[in-house]
This record gives C-alpha cells, structure tokens and sequence, in this order.
C-alpha cells in the first residue's frame, strides 16, 4: 500500500475506535428516559448496555478469526455499516424489546469493528511503525473514555436520547466511508479448517460471564438471573475445552497465549482498565462522603481521565526503550495509590489519587497493546488482537464486578483496595515476565 493509502486505514480505524467509549457511555446516561418513555418493562433498561457489552465480548474472537480469513477493508465496513445502521433504527425503536434487539447487533457490529481494524493496522503497518500507531490509538480512546460522559449528556440535552444513538451511527458511517477504494488486504495464504463450535463456544462462555457480572446481585435483580447465567458460562467453558482438544485447529490461538509477553501485557491492560472504572465510581462516592463540591469533583474526574487525551502520544515515544519500566512503575503506582486511600479520605488524598491514576494510564494507554500484539503475524493480526481485547475487557469486568462486592461490604475505598491488588500483582508479573529489551519475535 502507499503511504497515503495507510494513512486511510489508520484514520479510518481511529475514527471507529472513537465510536465504542460513546457507544457505551451514552447507552448507559440514557437508560432511564428510556426506560421511561419507551413501552416495555422497566427490567430491561439495564439490558440496553448489559447486551451491547455481552455480544461484543462474545463475537470479538469469532470477528476476529473471520477478519483474517476475509477482505479485512471490506470486514471493518461492514462492521462499521451495521454500526450505523443499528444507530439511526435505534433512535427510532418502537419500544424496549426492540432497542435491546438493535442493541445486541450493534455489539456484533462493534466487534467487527474492532477486529476488522487491528488486523488492517497490523497488516499494513510494520513493527517498527506500531508503538506510534499505538500511541495515536491510545490517544483517541483515552479521549473518547473522558469526553464520552460530558458528549452524551451534551447529546441529551439537544436532542433527547434518540440523538445518542445517532451521533455514533453517523462517525461509524464516517469510518466505512474512509475505506472506499482501498485494496483489499486478504491474506495470500488462509488455513482450511475453521473451529466454528470453539469459536462459538468461547463466545457463550464469555457473554454469559460478562453479562452475568454486569447483572450482579442486588434487591432489583432475581438471583435466579445471574446464577443461570454463570451456570451457562461454565457449562460453555466446559464444552470448550473438550471442543479445542480435538480440534486440528483451534479457534482459540492458545500459542498466542504460550508467549510469555503477549499474557502479561493482557493483563497489565486489563488492570489498568479495572482501575479506570472502578476509580470513575469510587473517587466519585469518597467526594461526596466529604461533601465536596461539584466543582473539587469535576477536577477530580478531570485528573482520573484528560492524561489519557494528551499523553499516549509520548508514551509511545517512551515505549521504545522503556516499555517495560513504563508498565511495570505504572502498575506499582496504582497499587500503591490504593494504599493510599486506604489511610486517608482527605480531599487533598483524593485528588493526589486522581492525579496519580490518571497519570498512570495516560502514560501507558496503548502501549500494552503495542508490546503485546508485535508477536502476532500480520496474517493472524485479527485473532491476536481479539484474543487481547477479550482478556482484557474479561479482567475489566472481573475487577470491578469483585470491587463492587467489596464496596457493599466495606465501603467505597475498598474497591479501590481491590483494584490496586490486581494492579500489583500484575505488576509483579509484567516485572518478572517480560525480558528488560522484549525483542521482536520474527
């Protein structure tokens, strides 16, 4: 490919990433005036979001398989089509059955995206030329997971929940416009065999352990709900395992796994984000507890999220010969933070903790991804950044469904505790697992 026409996929997939953060966030700062306005019981306002997230964890391994084997351009538009097109029927569903329909082929959609647009970084793009591409990545993301909130509320307030689901139909729609004319990007050489039933089976084991985590328990919920739900995973995983030992090839690309750098950047990624979200929901509640002000708290969510809109771009740069420290002393900084507000509920604490996390993340966002993914072959890009992606969003959900418990047990800061412990233990393993110079493996 030119350069021009890598310039394409790149601005190409950064316009989709941008959508997935609003997609989520606006979903969930809507849930109530739908729930309200829109005919239906109200129990299924939660599952606006609670389906989105369950199939987008469950198709983003089967997308991502499907991306290598197919025209990856074409994969990522489609993806991107049924985005948008899922988007604009959404501001016009008709009651809650038919929104939470739209919202679950909005997941698959997203998954595409996601996929479809890792395996053309990677086949495009070299791996020399990964830690900045990476580092615009992360800086779009980390934007999109700031501004989404403060967007979504704007959004509301124009033009009513219908124009959340637009306004990401319409960049979604944007992004499969910028792949028009661009070469295919199939591999020369595709394998035969296709695990669909480990595919699948990976898929239902990780929605219904998402799903059943974001459900949790509580007075509004049936506990029938999340106890069959987790049955379900189980049983799936089960299945699984007796699917890929005979598979002649699996779905799961467990080789990915055997790298010992691949496993321990998935789970830096996947603790940072558990400190993210479980920071947006506890430093929140400490403030309040304190009757700080709306204005102490909106500087305090500033601190927590704008690093992540300014500094990937020098995290890349300090990744090509940091990568390691870089990701290692943000980990230990987080736990240690945690500590902190185990100590104290000061504000001056609080917003030395903010500073510190947001700190943290904006200086590591994309660079596990980028250390972690230059093992795969461009060939298997899709898979191996599903693969990612799945560990990560798994150890996401994980840390805050377990902080969650905590906090209702405990109070606020332990959740926090919760966070900071599978930040230092992934830490620890990064520390111990990841060569000082992680050579490119060719």
């Amino acid at each position: 490919m030119s350069v021009r026409q890598r310039r394409r996929v790149l601005v190409a997939d950064l316009i989709s990433t941008g959508v997935f953060p609003l997609a989520i966030t606006g979903a969930t700062a809507v849930v109530p005036d739908v729930t309200e306005q829109l005919p239906g019981a109200d129990a299924l306002g939660p599952w606006i979001v609670l389906t989105y997230n369950g199939l987008f964890a469950a198709a983003l391994l089967l997308a991502g398989v499907v991306a290598d084997r197919a025209a990856r351009t074409r994969f990522f538009a489609i993806g991107n089509l049924v985005v948008a097109t899922t988007g604009i029927l959404s501001a016009f569903a008709p009651d809650l059955w038919s929104l939470v329909a739209l919202r679950t082929v909005a997941g698959v959609g997203a998954a595409m995206c996601a996929a479809g647009g890792s395996s053309m970084i990677l086949a495009v793009y070299p791996p020399e030329e990964r830690r900045r591409v990476y580092g615009y990545t992360g800086a779009v993301l980390g934007s999109s997971l700031a501004l989404g909130p403060v967007v979504a509320q704007g959004l509301m307030a124009v033009g009513g929940w219908p124009l959340v689901f637009v306004a990401p139909a319409a960049v979604a729609a944007l992004a499969a416009l910028g792949t028009l004319g661009l070469p295919a990007l199939r591999s020369p050489e595709v394998p035969e065999g296709f695990d669909l039933a480990g595919a699948v089976l990976f898929g239902v084991s990780i929605a219904a352990a998402v799903t059943a985590l974001g459900l949790g328990f509580g007075p509004e919920v049936p506990w029938w709900a999340p106890v069959a739900l987790i049955l379900v995973a189980v049983v799936s995983a089960t299945a699984l395992v007796r699917v890929e030992r005979r598979a002649p090839d699996p779905a799961i690309p467990m080789d990915l796994l055997r790298i010992p750098a691949y496993r321990a950047y998935a789970l830096a990624t996947g603790a940072f984000m558990g400190m993210l979200v479980v920071g947006l929901t506890v430093l929140p509640q400490l403030g309040a507890a304190l009757d700080l002000g709306p204005g102490t708290s909106a500087v305090m969510l500033s601190l927590l999220t704008v690093p992540s809109t300014v500094l990937p771009l020098v995290a890349a740069r300090l990744a090509r010969r940091w990568a390691r420290q870089l990701v290692t002393t943000a980990l230990f900084a987080c736990a240690a933070t945690a500590v902190l507000l185990q100590v104290t509920h000061h504000p001056a604490a609080l917003l030395a903790a903010s500073a510190a996390v947001g700190l943290c993340l904006g200086l590591t966002e994309g660079v596990p991804d980028g250390q972690a993914l230059k093992h795969v072959p461009f060939q298997r890009g899709g898979a191996g950044a599903a693969l990612f992606g799945t560990a990560r969003m798994s150890l996401e959900t994980l840390t805050l469904g377990a902080a969650t418990g905590v906090m209702a047990a405990l109070g606020p800061s332990s959740g926090m505790a919760v966070a900071g412990a599978v930040c230092l233990v992934a830490g620890f393993v990064v520390h111990r697992t990841v060569p000082s110079r992680d050579l490119q493996r060719t």
